[in-house]
């Protein structure tokens, strides 16, 4: 049995794949050793399914910190503009929503995934469920087949590995691609979890005197052991029974993985700012002033429209001050600690969840071996990588899947080409 193409996984890579290989008229075989396709989609976006971002390209790039650069040259041929106009030409219209991500109208899912299905068909993909792959075999430096676990050998010259990372393993997603990519020679780089709650040992995490309290618009900051600040992300952040989640614990993790690795540590100091829109100086006149025009009154009835009244009475304890306390005996110092931790809370993180835990997988198959243009690997012919399986990340927002079906898109259109030019030569 043989195909001009064999797509080997089901997600967003690999449909848009199978479809662009389809669409030159490949005879295409999609693989997929779940029970159905389109999983990670369908629950992506909290099962509403954002399909990209509408941000400029540049912009874009910034939002995919690992080795988003690399995909200037696939945008110049597929963007986000286009995964805009290849759905709204299927049916399905989009909305815009806060910071450019794009979601479905209907707000399901389910009704990206039935369009690209309805593609498959329409191209006449075949499709086999249930049918995990044990490896590809290559020869002289040539793709040649793929080999199922049940035994079945399909030859193909064409082979596109779209099986995802490491994280959400439950939509399929175990890594089995590393050890085909490495087979053929490709260098996969340390996986880690990015995009990952972050685990913490303090005492107010232990104690859980903070779990389920929710800030708002906090600047974070991840903090390396010489005191410079890596990063800082200015969105909401939760503090949980492990440690702290939420979308700028989210988008720092990475930094604390790295910074671990890069420094030897396994303590990364991170410092919230409660208040990011006011200077340390000004906040404290303004808490002066409040406190001096209701001497006698507690200082967390004073303040409580300050913080969040947790986070408040938290930051009154962590520098010693009873929250009955009245301006009369208070000390000018005792304020400015207090002001300076609405400012600069420190504390330590250890470590992340488990990488299956984790939104997104850091690392892969390095980008160095695969041509930027058309996804094909420099070291085997008719070897072909899109979506999370190449050593590509971004933010959570619509940036991961962008990546996936830009990438998808190319792998797609280059191999459906190079084995229609073989097929009519």
């Amino acid at each position: 049995m043989k195909f001009d193409c064999i797509v080997i996984g089901g997600g967003p890579s690999g449909l848009m794949a199978a479809i662009a290989a389809g669409e030159v008229g490949a005879n295409v075989l999609l693989l997929d050793k779940g029970d159905k396709l389109g999983r990670k989609l369908a629950i992506s976006g909290g099962g509403r399914c954002n399909v990209t971002n509408r941000l400029s390209v540049d912009e874009i790039i910034k939002h995919i910190p690992g080795n988003g650069r690399f995909l200037y040259s696939a945008f110049s041929i597929f963007n986000n503009e286009d995964i805009i106009r290849f759905f709204e030409a299927l049916g399905i219209q989009l909305k815009e929503e806060d910071h450019g991500r794009m979601f479905p109208v209907t707000d399901k899912a389910q009704s990206v995934v039935n369009v690209l299905l309805n593609q498959l068909d329409k191209y006449k993909v075949t499709i086999w469920t249930n049918t995990p792959v044990k490896t590809i075999d290559y020869r002289n430096g040539q793709t040649k087949a793929v080999q199922l676990q049940n035994g079945k050998v399909i030859e193909s010259e064409h082979v596109i590995i779209a099986v995802g990372g490491k994280s959400v393993p439950h939509t399929g997603s175990t890594g089995d691609g590393y050890a085909w990519a490495e087979k053929a020679g490709h260098t996969v780089t340390d996986l880690y979890p990015t995009e990952v709650p972050l685990t913490s040992s303090e005492p107010f995490i232990k104690n859980k005197s903070l779990q389920g309290l929710a800030l708002r618009d906090v600047a974070l900051s991840v903090v390396n052991p010489k005191g410079k600040v890596i990063i800082t992300h200015k969105m909401d952040m939760l503090f949980t029974h492990f440690g702290i989640s939420g979308p700028a614990v989210l988008r720092c993790s990475q930094y604390v993985v790295k910074a671990q690795k890069k420094f030897n540590t396994k303590t990364i100091e991170m410092r919230i700012d409660a208040l990011p829109d006011q200077g340390e100086e000004a906040l404290f006149q303004q808490v002066i002033k409040l406190l001096k025009e209701e001497p006698n009154k507690a200082i967390k009835n004073v303040l409580k429209g300050l913080l969040p009244e947790r986070y408040l009475l938290f930051l009154l304890e962590q520098n010693e001050l009873d929250e009955k306390i009245t301006f009369h005996h208070l000390s000018n110092e005792k304020i400015r600690a207090f002001v300076h931790s609405c400012k600069q809370f420190s504390f330590t993180v250890d470590g992340t969840l488990p990488i299956e835990k984790a939104f997104v997988t850091g690392g892969g198959v390095s980008i160095k071996e695969i041509h930027p243009k058309e996804m094909s690997s420099k070291l085997v012919e008719g070897l072909y990588f899109c979506g999370e399986v190449l050593d590509i990340h971004g933010y959570t927002g619509g940036y991961n899947i962008t990546s996936a079906l830009v990438t998808g898109r190319l792998a797609g259109m280059t191999a459906g080409k190079n084995a229609m030019k073989v097929k009519y030569q």
